[in-house]
């Protein structure tokens, strides 16, 4: 037996997609996963975890305080919930009812997507505002900072923004018109490092909060993620968070989070509790998020670079499709697009013959309808790299 998976009787795969948490995210750094064993050694009090985190989190991004949470969706329900409750104890017993309470989510109708889900589950109704033209083709126009004006009442909770470098309207025109009618901004930047410059991006144009993944480019636990914002919204989704099965005399709220600000007594168990984070987790996280905030882009793009060279050169003879290395305007991260040229190859059936084959290889899919393979290396081995580089000659040929 070669490793722990191996015991289990799980076979392991080439991670040529990206890390994605359907192929269970990418291979974390030794240091990472010694700082989480090291972590399981002992035991602390989570709440002084969490403001210790605080502290740390608020250095790197610039917010005033911050938490780590069980992956960026749960940032996303946490920080709907806290936009909601602000620190009104009552309306965080009664989450996910929001009967008169602020439980609308407003929202342009071109960033609507799966994730979503995770915001609707405190209990709120989300607006759509705008037609994306743009992207049906049907024009060029998408929402406009006007559109939100027109639906923000006392009714709304947050303003929910996903970032991409093609969001409509620019994030600075949604924070402008939100805090006209005192919203809060609540941003998913899940998949939005590198680079480590947006680790404060969101936050330096006035957002309340942002999310991101701690799994991905950070190189974190896959269950981890990061909240950071506002002080008092941080204070919220934290008290959601925690087990508060305790007594008011024993609570200790972190001062990085809390402040001086007292409660009247304490929440029940919140709408966040079934997304706990563990110390291991947060650990980790915070080890991966100081190690990618020092990191060197530019060298991680020319190592990532060379290392789809070798792929590439490994398919040049493939009359069937051709290679070329991109690099993403999105997370300057490069990948190769292997464009099939054959019009009898169907771009599934490669993926699926990657992906049934032995080793097992899944590739990224999302370009599928134009007949282009997407491979992304920064979750292969370096074991892994002349196996992967021969098994898409194979069935490319």
């Amino acid at each position: 037996m070669n490793n722990i998976y191996d015991s289990l009787g799980v076979p392991t795969i080439i991670n040529a997609k990206g890390p994605a948490t359907r192929v269970a995210g990418g291979i974390m750094d030794t240091d990472v996963a010694d700082a989480m064993r090291e972590a399981t050694q002992y035991c602390v009090d989570m709440a002084a975890l969490q403001g210790r985190a605080s502290e740390i989190i608020s250095e790197i991004t610039g917010a005033e305080a911050g938490i780590v949470t069980g992956g960026a969706a749960a940032g996303l329900l946490l920080g709907t919930a806290a936009c909601i409750c602000g620190l009104n104890l009552s309306r965080m017993n009664r989450l996910p009812d929001t009967r008169n309470m602020p439980n609308r989510v407003v929202m342009s109708r071109s960033q609507r997507n799966f994730y979503d889900h995770a915001v609707r589950a405190a209990g709120v109704e989300i607006v759509e505002v705008g037609l994306p033209d743009r992207m049906s083709g049907a024009g060029v126009r998408d929402a406009e900072g006007w559109e939100f004006d027109d639906v923000l009442d006392e009714h709304t909770a947050c303003v929910l923004y996903v970032a991409q470098p093609y969001a409509k309207p620019p994030l600075e025109e949604v924070v402008e018109v939100a805090h006209s009618n005192a919203v809060p901004v609540l941003v998913d930047a899940a998949a939005q490092l590198p680079p480590v410059d947006n680790l404060r991006y969101f936050i330096d144009r006035g957002a309340d909060l942002v999310a991101f993944s701690g799994g991905k480019a950070i190189g974190g636990p896959q269950g981890s993620g990061v909240l950071c914002g506002r002080r008092e919204l941080i204070a919220s989704a934290l008290l959601q968070n925690l087990d508060m099965d305790l007594f008011l005399p024993q609570w200790r709220p972190p001062a990085s989070i809390f402040g001086n600000q007292t409660l009247p007594g304490l929440p029940h168990h919140g709408i966040g509790r079934s997304a706990k984070v563990g110390k291991e987790q947060v650990v980790g996280l915070l080890t991966a998020l100081r190690r990618f905030a020092a990191s060197d882009g530019a060298r991680q793009l020319e190592v990532n670079s060379n290392r789809l060279q070798q792929i590439a050169a490994a398919i040049e003879s493939c009359s069937r499709a051709t290679g070329r290395i991109e690099i993403s305007p999105v997370d300057t991260n490069p990948r190769l697009a292997i464009t099939l040229s054959d019009p009898s190859m169907a771009a599934l059936d490669v993926v699926l013959a990657l992906q049934m084959g032995a080793p097992s290889i899944h590739v990224d899919c999302a370009r599928l309808d134009d007949g282009v393979l997407v491979v992304d290396v920064t979750c292969v081995r370096d074991d892994q790299l002349t196996p992967l580089a021969t098994r898409l000659a194979e069935v490319l040929r």
